[in-house]
C-alpha cells in the first residue's frame, strides 16, 4: 500500500537502491544481508520502500514499510480543510450512524481505542459504501462524504497506515468481550458457524500456510471463521488461525469461546465440514445441542436412506412445501459407543436427482477416459479411481485396463437426490430443515465479506495490518448486517420486490443526498429527498425531517472545523488566509 503523500528519498550510499520495472521506479532499502555458505559472499537483504514519483524525481510515495524503517521521517496525518469536495454525499452515513447508535457502538469502541474510534468508523463506511479496503483509497471518500471523526477531520493515508499497525490484539479482544456481554444470554438461541480461508502472498503474515485452500491458486492461505447468533441475526465474534488448521479441528476452541462469554442455551447449526466423533461428543458433554449436514454418503446415513427409500418420497403428509422437497424422521445411534438417540431427518428432492445423478455419470466417464488413456502404461491412480474401478495390472506393473464396480456405482445412483441433517434434539423434518436453511445467513456473511467489503483480498504485509483490517472488516459485517435485516423486513411489508430494497442499491441511492457549499459558504442540503429514498429512510425509522437536522449538524461541525482549522494555520504560520 503506498500512501498519497510524497517524502524525499532517503540519501543513504549503498542502501539506497531503485529499480525500474515496467513504467514505475520502485525504491528499496537494503536492511541487511545473509552469507551464504555454499557461494562462499553474503547476499544482500532488501525489501520495497516507496517508489519514485513521475512529476519529481528526488520524491516519492513511500508504503507501510517505510515508515519501519525511517520512523523520523514526518508524514502529515490532517489533510486540510481545502482537501473537502464542495459537494458532500451524507445520505449512506446517516444510517451507518443510526446503526452505530441502536448497537451503542460508539462509547464501546471509544472504551477501548479512545481517539481512534472516529477513524476506525470511517474506515467501516468506506467498507461499507465504497466496498473496498485498499487504505490508500480512504481520502478519497473522505473527499466526498461527512465523516464520524471529531470536526469530520480527514486524515491521510499515512495515519490509516500507523492506526492498522497501532490496534493490539487486546483492544480487539476487550471489545469482543464488551459485545457479547451485551447480548442475549437468557433466550434460546442458535449459533451458525462457519470458515473460509483466503489466499495470501505476503511473506510477514504468521498465520499465513499452506493448508487445504477452498480456491486452490498454490498460495499459502490463513482461515477466518465467524459466529453467527441466526435467532437475532448478529455476528458474535470472529477467528483468524493459521491456513494449516482444518475446520475439524478449530471447532472445539470455537466451543471454548462460546462458553467463555457465558451463553446457555446454545444450538449450533454446523456444516458438514465439521462433523466428527469428536466435535459431536464435546457438543454433548457441554450441554448444547446440535443441527449438522451429515458429510456425504457416509454408510450409518446411507443406509437408513436405503432403508427408508419408498416410503414417503410421493407422501402429501411429508412434503415440505416451502422447499419443494419430501421429508421424514428416524432415530438412530450415531456410532456404536453413542450414548445418546440422534434424530435422523431424511430428504428426498425430486429436482436434485436428475443434476446429481448425471453430476456422477459425469465423472465416471471422465474417470474412464482418463484410465483408457493410460493402458499399457506403467500407472498408479488413487484412492478415487479405485473406490469406481477394479483396476488391472499385467506381470511387469502395466496399466491393462478396468471395469466398473457396478455395485459402487448402483448404490450412490440410488441415493441421488437424497440428503440428511442430524440433530440432537427432537423435532420434525420440516423444523430441522427450517433451523439449518436459516445458517444461509453465516453464508451471506462471508459473501459480504468478499465481496461487499471488499476483503477478497486483505491487501496488507505485516501480521498486525492484516488482524486490525480483519477486525474493522468484523464491525463493518455488524453494521452491514444490520442494514441487510432492516431492508430484508422492509421488503416483507412491502408485500413487493423492489430493486433498490437491497444494500448496494439502496446505499448508492443514498448516496444522492447531497450537501453542497456554493461561493465558499456554509454546506447546505441541495435538494429534497425523494420518494424512493424516504422508502428505504423509513426501514430505519428515519424520514426526510431527520436528514434535514443532520445536515443542519454537519454543517454545523464543518463550520466549526474550517474555523479550527484556519487558527491552527495561523499559530503556526503568522499569517492565516480566512476563507
Amino acid at each position: 500500500m503506498y500512501l498519497n503523500t510524497t517524502v524525499k528519498i532517503p540519501e543513504m550510499k549503498g542502501k539506497i537502491i531503485s529499480k525500474k520495472k515496467g513504467g514505475t521506479t520502485y525504491i528499496l532499502y537494503q536492511y541487511g544481508s545473509e552469507y551464504n555458505p555454499d557461494k562462499q559472499y553474503a547476499i544482500p537483504l532488501r525489501t520495497i520502500v516507496g517508489k519514485v514519483s513521475p512529476s519529481d524525481a528526488s520524491l516519492m510515495f513511500p508504503n507501510e514499510k517505510f515508515q519501519t524503517y525511517f520512523p523520523d521521517t514526518v508524514i502529515p496525518d490532517e489533510l486540510p480543510f481545502a482537501y473537502r469536495s464542495c459537494c458532500l454525499k451524507i445520505g449512506s452515513c446517516i444510517i451507518i450512524q443510526k446503526v452505530l447508535d441502536e448497537y451503542r457502538l460508539v462509547p464501546m469502541l471509544r472504551k477501548r481505542f479512545g481517539e481512534d474510534t472516529g477513524l476506525m468508523l470511517d474506515l467501516v463506511s468506506y467498507l461499507i459504501v465504497d466496498e473496498e479496503n485498499a487504505g490508500q483509497y480512504y481520502p478519497d471518500y473522505a473527499y466526498t462524504h461527512s465523516l464520524l471523526t471529531e470536526k469530520m477531520t480527514i486524515y491521510s493515508d499515512s495515519k490509516v497506515s500507523r492506526l492498522l499497525k497501532s490496534i493490539t490484539k487486546d483492544q480487539c479482544i476487550g471489545f469482543l468481550d464488551d459485545w457479547n456481554r451485551n447480548r442475549d444470554h437468557k433466550s434460546r438461541i442458535y449459533i451458525s458457524y462457519d470458515s473460509t480461508n483466503k489466499n495470501s502472498e505476503a511473506g510477514d503474515i504468521d498465520i499465513v500456510e499452506f493448508g487445504k485452500a477452498k480456491d486452490d491458486k498454490g498460495l499459502p492461505v490463513f482461515n477466518l471463521s465467524i459466529a453467527m447468533d441466526k435467532t437475532n441475526r448478529v455476528p458474535l465474534f470472529y477467528e483468524e488461525y493459521p491456513g494449516s488448521i482444518t475446520d475439524v479441528s478449530q471447532f472445539t476452541f470455537m466451543v471454548d469461546k462460546v462458553i467463555e462469554y457465558d451463553y446457555k442455551k446454545i444450538g449450533f447449526i454446523l456444516d458438514r465440514g465439521y462433523y466428527s466423533k469428536e466435535n459431536i461428543r464435546y457438543i454433548d458433554e457441554n450441554g448444547y445441542t446440535f443441527i449438522i449436514m451429515c458429510k456425504g454418503c457416509k454408510a450409518l446415513v446411507s443406509s437408513l436412506v436405503l432403508e427408508k427409500q419408498g416410503t414417503f418420497e410421493t407422501s402429501r403428509e411429508a412434503a415440505i412445501r416451502a422447499y419443494k422437497v419430501y421429508g421424514l424422521t428416524a432415530t438412530a445411534k450415531l456410532y456404536e459407543d453413542d450414548t445418546e438417540e440422534r434424530y435422523f431427518h431424511i430428504y428426498y428432492n425430486p429436482s436434485r436427482l436428475a443434476a446429481e445423478r448425471e453430476q456422477l455419470e459425469q465423472r465416471i466417464e471422465k474417470f474412464r477416459q482418463f484410465l483408457d488413456k493410460h493402458v499399457g502404461k506403467d500407472a498408479k491412480f488413487g484412492k478415487t479411481y479405485e473406490e469406481y474401478f477394479r483396476l488391472h495390472y499385467d506381470r511387469k506393473g502395466r496399466f491393462c485396463g478396468a471395469d466398473e464396480r457396478t455395485d459402487v456405482i448402483e448404490r450412490q445412483l440410488k441415493l441421488c437426490g437424497y440428503f440428511c441433517i442430524i440433530t440432537s434434539e427432537k423435532m420434525t423434518a420440516t423444523q430441522a430443515l427450517v433451523q439449518y436453511k436459516g445458517r444461509d445467513i453465516s453464508e451471506k456473511l462471508f459473501r459480504s465479506d468478499k465481496t461487499f467489503i471488499g476483503a477478497k483480498s486483505e491487501r496488507t504485509h505485516s501480521s498486525a495490518s492484516m488482524s486490525s483490517k480483519i477486525f474493522l472488516e468484523f464491525i463493518a459485517l455488524i453494521v452491514r448486517n444490520r442494514i441487510y435485516n432492516l431492508l430484508k423486513e422492509q421488503m416483507i411489508r412491502l408485500e413487493a420486490r423492489q430493486k433498490y430494497i437491497t444494500v448496494p442499491a439502496a446505499l448508492r441511492e443514498l448516496e444522492k443526498i447531497e450537501m453542497v457549499r456554493r461561493n465558499n459558504s456554509t454546506y447546505k442540503l441541495d435538494h429534497a429527498v425523494t420518494r424512493i429514498q424516504k422508502t428505504i429512510l423509513s426501514s430505519f425509522g428515519l424520514d426526510d425531517n431527520y436528514v434535514k437536522r443532520s445536515a443542519e449538524e454537519y454543517s454545523r461541525i464543518l463550520g466549526t472545523a474550517k474555523t479550527y482549522t484556519t487558527i491552527e494555520e495561523e499559530s503556526e504560520d503568522g499569517e492565516g488566509d480566512i476563507n
